[in-house]
């Protein structure tokens, strides 16, 4: 289980950007502190709000210098449409593999709907050491994590 302290798990996956190009943890922390916001699934109402919260303030993180990235199971083609229908202006992480949601302890099932191996709703910021700065993991994917506790998180990583 990753802890605050922790050094973060370091991974490269695709990354939906408007294009699919390929996105390493420890090479974007030499542009400042990364915010990891883990959820569950594209197109779902409660994770359509998250990302769309974070666009929304973005320039509060952009601000300390640290940069947002959701992470999903969902394909690269289906976070690329799901950033253009929702007007997000960040990358979007693939975990298709399902190898960074273990990596990171967040995998979690519904198994009442059929849905296994997806990610809990969570939010990590990465300080340039590459060390945990903040950890907020929810067992309910209805909950929001407190965006303003995730902005103080990255301005003190910064």
């Amino acid at each position: 289980m990753v802890e605050t302290g922790d050094d973060a798990p370091d991974f490269t996956a695709p990354l939906a950007n408007g294009d699919v190009d390929e996105f390493t943890l420890s090479a974007a922390l030499d542009d400042g502190p990364v915010v990891l916001a883990f959820f569950p699934g594209a197109f779902t109402s409660v994770c359509t709000d998250e990302m769309c919260t974070f666009r929304d303030q973005l320039s509060e993180f952009e601000t300390v210098g640290a940069d947002v990235y959701g992470v999903s199971v969902d394909s690269p083609f289906a976070l690329n449409e799901f950033r253009e229908q929702n007007g997000l202006n960040f990358g979007l992480v693939s975990d298709i593999d399902k190898e960074i949601i273990d990596a990171y302890d967040v995998r979690m099932d519904f198994a009442d709907l059929g849905v296994r191996g997806v990610a809990k709703r969570a939010v990590f910021v990465v300080n340039t050491d590459g060390a945990v700065a903040y950890k907020w993991v929810s067992d309910d994917p209805g909950v929001e994590p407190d965006y303003a506790e995730v902005a103080a998180a990255a301005e003190d990583a910064a």
